[in-house]
C-alpha cells in the first residue's frame, strides 16, 4: 500500500469525540467526496468515516513510519 495518503487534523470542529487534534489519519480515495470537500478517513478502530476537508491538512510520511500507520486499526497496538 505504498501509495496511501496521510493527513493530519488541523481543526474537530463539531466532531470534537471523533476527531483528535494533531492525530494522523489515513486516506482512503473517495473521488466523490473529495469532489463535494470531504475526506474519508481511517480511525483507530479501522472503520472509515466522512468529515469535511479544511479539518485536514495533508503530510508526506516516511516510508518507516508509513508501515506502522498502516497497521493501526488492524489489531496492532503500541503495547502489543
Amino acid at each position: 500500500m505504498s501509495d496511501a495518503r496521510f493527513v493530519v487534523c488541523i481543526d474537530t470542529g463539531e466532531y470534537r469525540v471523533a476527531l483528535m487534534l494533531h492525530e494522523i489519519y489515513r486516506v482512503l480515495t473517495d473521488a466523490r467526496a473529495e469532489e463535494a470537500g470531504w475526506v474519508r478517513i481511517v480511525d483507530e478502530s479501522g472503520e472509515d468515516y466522512l468529515y469535511p476537508g479544511a479539518y485536514f491538512h495533508p503530510i508526506d510520511v516516511p516510508a518507516d513510519l508509513r508501515e506502522t500507520l498502516l497497521r493501526v486499526g488492524e489489531g496492532w497496538s503500541p503495547g502489543a
